[in-house]
């Protein structure tokens, strides 16, 4: 099968959407078919404007233009550059994958559309504070019926979806290769003595809270005894002088370590040391990181109401609370009982979760058909 993914964002940026339509786009590859990624992101070497590179067996089309700061956008080329794209592609499905402004991948979807392609589009974004805008704008340019497989990354995102499209919307999940994160047989702490160690990894930026998640554990710390907490925040981004100024005014330094952006061996290294992972946004349409930990066996702690619960079931897998003052209370909850936390740590190292790419892919494939579906009845 030909497929061409259609993303504003891709590597070498960083992020939710662009490791999973990499990963994606990475495994299909290896699977055999042939796959195609559009993108308005720069190559490292800052390929733009249409050039094309290899990258884990994906053709990667650079389409954006050379703007400063690599902003992933190309209002004036874009459209052109997708349509001979398609053209000179022919692809048997395209695969549009959105965030909350995405510019891009919606000149990718239109055009898709109007071109008769079967058309997959998933939204990797929780679309609050947007849905009455777009369900206007939907329904003014006929867009409220789409024809094409309309997808969110979890049931809580596809939701916001559905209540902007007058059409079917699905949930095609984000993978993860679990053999990678699973915890070694025999590794990992008990928690029971020592610190409660909390690790949490996410962009500094204001949507994922990193500031008021490092509020949350100092009222948890000044109910606790001294020293039962400790937090390993992973992760960089423009709020990150602000959780520096955050940990020193509210006397953390020796509680909190900021590692900056590390990989993802590194990250594995530092769950096998880790016994709860803190996930405070309140708009987390999937939670990559928090899957990745699950997986590594650590406890959960996230929102409720959000993608979490696509693998995070409250009681079993971790704690999902409804705000940040229930999330102070789930920490001092964990590090007081240690029977508690034992069983959560001993089910997730136990259980594996069914988000593996074997599982992906098939829901994939199964999308890319009722694309075809779609498409052949518009025709």
């Amino acid at each position: 099968m030909r497929v061409v993914h259609v993303s504003d964002c891709y590597p070498p940026r960083t992020g939710g959407i662009e490791s999973q339509v990499g990963d994606l786009a990475a495994r299909q590859a290896a699977s055999g078919d042939e796959v195609h990624v559009f993108t308005a992101t720069p190559g490292a070497d800052g390929a733009h404007g249409g050039q094309v590179e290899l990258r884990d067996g994906v053709r990667v089309h650079r389409m954006g233009a050379r703007l400063p700061f690599d902003v992933p956008v190309n209002p004036m080329s874009g459209p052109k550059l997708l349509r001979s794209g398609f053209g000179d592609v022919l692809p048997d499905v395209v695969h549009v994958h959105a965030g909350m402004v995405s510019p891009f991948a919606f000149d990718g979807a239109r055009l898709a559309i109007a071109s008769g392609l079967p058309t997959v589009i998933t939204w990797h974004c929780m679309l609050d504070g947007m849905i009455p805008a777009l369900r206007l704008g939907a329904r003014t340019t006929s867009w409220n019926r789409v024809p094409a497989a309309l997808t969110a990354v979890s049931a809580a995102a596809a939701r916001r979806v559905a209540d902007v499209f007058d059409a079917p919307v699905e949930v095609l999940r984000n993978g993860l290769d679990m053999a990678s994160w699973r915890p070694a047989p025999g590794s990992g702490r008990s928690g029971e003595h020592g610190p409660l160690r909390l690790v949490a990894t996410m962009r500094m930026a204001p949507r994922k809270r990193a500031v008021p998640l490092v509020q949350i554990v100092a009222r948890a710390a000044r109910t606790l005894p001294p020293d039962r907490l400790r937090l390993t925040l992973i992760g960089a981004g423009p709020s990150l002088s602000r959780v520096r100024s955050a940990v020193f005014d509210l006397g953390l330094g020796r509680a909190v370590e900021l590692t900056g952006r590390i990989d993802r061996a590194a990250v594995h290294e530092r769950y096998a040391d880790a016994d709860v992972f803190l996930a405070p946004a309140e708009l987390e349409a999937f939670g990559i990181a928090a899957l990745e930990a699950r997986a590594a066996g650590l406890v959960v702690v996230g929102r409720a109401g959000t993608g979490l619960a696509e693998f995070v079931r409250d009681g079993v897998d971790g704690l999902l609370v409804d705000d940040d003052e229930a999330m102070v209370a789930a920490i001092v909850r964990l590090a007081r009982d240690g029977e508690l936390l034992a069983r959560f740590k001993g089910h997730n190292r136990e259980v594996v979760p069914a988000f593996d790419w074997a599982d992906v892919l098939g829901s994939a494939r199964e999308q890319y058909g009722r694309a075809r579906a779609i498409a052949a009845l518009a025709s």
